[in-house]
């Protein structure tokens, strides 16, 4: 069933950070008025400025305030606002959202509950998909609640195998079995884990490829039942299961593979009725056998890169489908030009097990130029909080080729500066630098075994130590050399030293 035909005049937000800074922007080139919704914490946040209006939802701790589905809803009645953007995280995937939006007389900007449900769940996601025809990873038919059997179906795959939480993602619940000898301890923390993050310990298992690539398709559902698919992304940069780095198109697969992916993703999105833009999510192996992981339903944090590469704006697609109108583009539509590469700024810091370093931001510096798009959350004189995700922007360079990309991207992260606390820039900047990652042969684990060899770079709090002993260093050098210098001045007035020069007698 389609979306209602009906103008949408004014959006209510229910996110933060960057996301809805971007969101925001593209309400207003389109005529609607944008309404964010703030927790205590973010009462003069950017996101609340992007907005043409803003309302409280409750105290700083997400279950408080933008996890409350009821406070979300309640502010967009106040505000008259005719749907609700979700953004990605928060209530972006709850199905129970969605239905309780749609109770109240509002358009949810995304897809149907029906569809988060099937997809959201990956036994009942898998199952789908094997019905319509989709290759999957060999793993359980169903769940598996206890640990005899999962080492029966992990002998009759073979090893490695690897345990994922049923409800969710991000790396989360997830464990990967070398042998039998792991396979107790790996059901008991991924269950508990999966509890304690989900709500719901339910797992199943799959054999394990080794060395994949990540590889997604971003689709786009209509309403007529139809979909049409924006290229890849390849998200094979990763650190515990987290993506780092993601760029378009891959180099893990060709073109004929490519457009399989494509049409298989089509398939698996007409297979939910899925409308609006959702990832199928696929893994690829030596050989470029791809198999389905999973399917996010809503938008990716990497999309930048899709529409750097595509000339098109998908938060506008979500909006217009959203209102009735049918698919905005046609596949012969999508021509797919240059290569984008995209990374994650976060206030963290990697010397330290990249723990969160929220704070309090003295000065921001972006980068700008051509092919540079920065999508940002922050400002300078901003606290970065310690109750949500620590993302500062998303940094995206386009060029025709990909080492003009990435040496782009190295210049951006050149002239950024993030001045009072400590971030992954510098890790980033090494990242784009390493051999693997020049020459496009990387894989899930090669950061994993970047920083296995000691091979990283240090945090921006290391070398703002540096830069201040150098410069306390060489201020004691110029002055000795000054005292025992004599010196010449013209009549300009400027004083002349054989290491330099100097106007109106200082340095």
């Amino acid at each position: 069933m389609g979306k209602p035909s009906r103008r949408i005049n004014k959006v209510l937000i229910a996110n933060r950070g960057e996301i809805a800074v971007r969101v925001a922007r593209t309400l207003r080139e389109m005529d609607i008025v944008p309404v964010a919704v703030y927790s205590d914490v973010d009462r003069i946040a950017p996101h609340v400025r992007a907005c043409y209006e803003a309302y409280p939802i409750g105290p700083a701790p997400a279950p408080q305030s933008y996890l409350r589905g009821d406070a979300v809803i309640e502010a967009a009645k106040k505000a008259g606002a005719d749907a609700i953007h979700p953004g990605y995280g928060f209530l972006s995937e709850n199905a129970a959202f969605v239905e309780a939006v749609e109770a109240a007389g509002l358009i949810f900007i995304g897809p149907s509950a029906n569809a988060m449900r099937v997809m959201g769940s990956k036994t009942a996601a898998r199952n789908k998909m094997k019905a319509a025809g989709v290759p999957c990873v060999p793993g359980s038919e169903g769940a598996i609640d206890n640990v005899e059997e999962v080492k029966k179906v992990a002998d009759q795959m073979g090893y490695p195998v690897v345990l994922k939480a049923s409800a969710g993602g991000g790396g989360k619940g997830m464990r990967l079995v070398h042998d039998v000898s792991e396979m107790d301890s790996a059901f008991r923390s991924a269950r508990s884990e999966a509890k304690n993050a989900f709500g719901d310990d339910t797992v199943y298992i799959e054999k394990a490829i080794i060395n994949p690539h990540h590889v997604e398709i971003q689709v786009f559902g209509g309403n007529d039942g139809k979909a049409v698919w924006l290229g890849e992304r390849e998200c094979s940069m990763q650190r515990r299961h987290q993506k780092v780095i993601e760029e378009t198109p891959s180099l893990a697969i060709n073109e004929e593979v490519r457009c399989k992916m494509g049409e298989v993703a089509c398939r698996a999105a007409e297979a939910v009725n899925y409308v609006g833009a959702g990832t199928i999510e696929f893994l690829t192996d030596s050989d470029m056998n791809f198999y389905f992981l999973e399917m996010n339903t809503r938008l990716q944090v990497e999309h930048p890169v899709t529409e750097l590469c595509c000339g098109v704006d998908l938060v506008e697609g979500q909006v217009r489908v959203a209102q009735g109108e049918p698919l905005p583009w046609k596949q012969e539509d999508i021509v797919r030009t240059g290569h984008a590469i995209e990374v994650r700024l976060y206030a963290e810091d990697p010397s330290k097990n990249f723990m969160p370093a929220p704070g309090h931001i003295d000065e921001l510096i972006l980068p700008h130029g051509p092919g540079i798009r920065v999508d940002c959350g922050v400002a300078s004189g901003y606290d970065v909080p310690q109750h949500y995700d620590p993302m500062i922007a998303k940094m995206c360079a386009w060029a025709e080729d990909r080492d003009g990309a990435r040496r782009r991207l190295i210049r951006a992260l050149s002239e950024t500066a993030v001045k009072g606390i400590t971030t992954n820039r510098l890790f980033l900047r090494r990242l784009l630098e390493l051999n693997e990652f020049v020459a496009g042969k990387y894989h899930t684990g090669s950061i994993a075994e970047m920083m296995a060899a000691g091979d990283a770079a240090p945090s921006d709090e290391i070398l703002d130590a540096g830069v201040i002993a150098a410069a306390v260093n060489r201020y004691r050098r110029d002055s000795r050399s000054t005292r025992r210098e004599p010196q010449s001045q013209s009549s300009s007035g400027t004083l002349w030293r054989s290491h330099g020069w100097r106007r109106g007698g200082r340095a």
